[in-house]
Order: C-alpha cells, then structure tokens, then sequence
C-alpha cells in the first residue's frame, strides 16, 4: 500500500469513527405521531377532484395525488382525477423496461399499479387526448379503465366538479 492509500484508509477509518452510523437503531421514532385534525369522512354527495399536470418520475408530486385521490375514495369521497399534458403520460399502460408493466427501476410501475387500484375501487380516471398526443401515446396505450378526453374538457370537468361543490386538488410541475 502507498502512503497515499495508508492515509485514506487512515483517514476513512477516523471519519467512520466520529460519529456511530446509525446513530439511533431500527424503529425509533424521529417523528411525533399526533394528528391534528379530524379524520374526516365524506359527507352525502361530496367530491373530490384532483388536475395533474406533471410528468410520472420526475417529481413525487404525480404518484402523490394520486395516492390522495385513493385515500379521498376511500373516505367515501366520489373521486376523479384528470390528467392533462404531460400529466397524460401518467396514465399509460405502455411503461416498462425491458417489457410493458416491467420495472425498468425499482418503483417504475408504482404509477399504473396506484392507478389500477383506484379505477378498480370505484375512482374515476380521465385523460386529455391531447395530452397523450404530445408525448406520442395512443389511446389505447392507456391503463384499463382510463377514460380518453376531449382537450376542451379540461376546463369543463373543473366548472362541473366546482359546481358540485367538490374539493379541487389541482397539482402542476413545472
């Protein structure tokens, strides 16, 4: 060994001495656990709506509305979520590497198998066709269930999701 690699391996050692990793074991809590609002449920006729634009893995902030638009279906919430732009991308049955619906990476489906959890629990999917045309999808790329949309009822879902009263989550990437 030359004295250059003994003082990095002096040096390696000395660094992973200073501080014990981890410093706290498995399981212990970083974080408090109280919730501070009510786990509220929905009410007679209530809607959820959630606008995504963004593009799936690039950001969280797709898969996280998502994962909201579920756990809104779940608290009894009618749900839907419109995917628009690059937003459509997200809703494509067509993703996948080395084949459709393998994980090119770890958590590459996680998208499409969310998805697929929500149409099938009763939540409702639409999907600009515009969008898909941008990005070089075809109809019937999309997930099961997925219902293709006009461009122009983008602004049409959102006038009648507001008219029913519905919360909007409207998500963007930019």
């Amino acid at each position: 060994m030359t004295d250059i690699e003994q003082t990095i391996a002096d040096n390696i050692a000395r660094s992973l001495a200073e501080i014990p990793h981890p410093a706290l074991p498995k399981g212990t809590n970083l974080y408090g656990s109280t919730k501070i609002f009510p786990d509220y449920r929905a009410e007679d006729g209530e809607c959820y709506f959630t606008l995504v634009h963004g593009i799936a893995h690039e950001s969280s902030v797709s898969f996280v509305a998502v994962l909201q638009a579920t756990r809104a279906l779940r608290k009894g919430f009618e749900s839907a979520i419109y995917f628009y732009g690059t937003g459509a991308m997200n809703a494509v049955a067509t993703r996948g590497f080395p084949t459709t619906g393998d994980n090119g990476f770890p958590g590459e489906q996680n998208i499409n198998d969310a998805l697929t959890t929500f149409i099938t629990e009763g939540g409702q999917v639409f999907v600009c066709r515009f969008g898909l045309a941008l990005h070089g999808h075809r109809e019937e790329d999309l997930i099961e269930g997925a219902i293709p949309a006009h461009p122009l009822d983008v602004q049409d879902a959102i006038i009648h999701y507001a008219r029913k009263g519905a919360i909007i989550n409207s998500t963007y990437m930019v």
